[in-house]
């Protein structure tokens, strides 16, 4: 075989297999059990939408994935490759980054500080001994980030975080996930709480996340949402995966069936 037919097979084999897939995730809470036997898996360039009502172990499957409440039993494959997920560091080497619906922005700071709170660049040259902030570098790679996914809707990236819409906020929680170059992107239901307006800004960023060939994971209660952006809906209720459909294939009905148990 060439060289050349041996990196599309290999192409074509990392294509069919999921990007991220969990298999068997399990989780207790003392006597709660809040996963049982959960598989899970995205694919590069496909948006999953997770569902399930209140308490159907959405966000705690959420965190087994991001590490921050590591499941009891389960194993992953990142990429094809067995991997050990125990801690947020671990899934961040990984390339599994994670917006939560708190968005842990600060509001005092302006955007650029937001988005390299903990990473800031420093200058180079005489000025690294003394470990100085290189502001002009971090302040270009923030516009250049920030055009890149369609964000123009903010005056400047000096404006303080507080004076941001809920739609921009979220546009630059998700964009400072992505200055690690993750490959997976987990969205806690990011567009709860917000209007008709900044919905729509937040989810034409979805699209666009999909399109840069990341594997997205959304939740969210919002199926209207759901249908509009996400290629596949993968459904939990009381812990268990109960249904997985192809989102070009059902109805806003048919989800809520799955969701509920109930049939009509």
């Amino acid at each position: 075989m060439t060289t050349t037919a041996s990196t599309a097979a290999a192409s074509e084999e990392a294509a069919a297999r999921p990007l991220l897939d969990a298999k068997g995730v399990t989780k207790r809470f003392g006597a709660v059990q809040a996963l049982t036997d959960v598989d899970f898996e995205v694919f590069a360039g496909e948006v999953v939408a997770l569902v399930g009502d209140n308490g159907a172990g959405k966000s705690t499957l959420i965190k087994a994935l991001a590490g921050t409440q590591p499941g009891d039993d389960g194993e992953y494959l990142f990429d094809g490759q067995r991997v050990t997920i125990k801690s947020p560091l671990d899934a961040k080497r990984l390339g599994i980054a994670t917006v939560y619906q708190d968005l842990a922005l600060c509001d005092n700071l302006d955007v650029v500080a937001n988005l390299f709170l903990g990473a800031e660049s420093l200058e180079t040259g005489p000025q690294k001994a003394a470990r100085v902030i290189d502001e002009i570098a971090m302040e270009k790679r923030a516009v250049e980030l920030l055009d890149s996914l369609s964000v123009t809707t903010l005056r400047s990236v000096r404006t303080e975080v507080a004076s941001l819409s809920g739609g921009q906020r979220q546009s630059v929680a998700i964009a400072r996930s992505l200055l690690g170059d993750p490959k997976v992107v987990l969205l806690d239901e990011p567009t709860a709480a917000l209007g008709v307006a900044q919905t729509r800004q937040v989810l034409d960023l979805v699209i666009r996340l999909r399109e840069r060939g990341l594997g997205v994971i959304l939740i969210s209660h919002n199926i209207v949402d759901v249908l509009e952006v996400s290629d596949r809906i993968i459904v939990l209720r009381l812990g268990r995966r109960v249904a997985t459909l192809k989102t070009s294939e059902t109805t806003h009905g048919e989800v809520v069936e799955a969701i509920t148990g109930a049939r009509g």
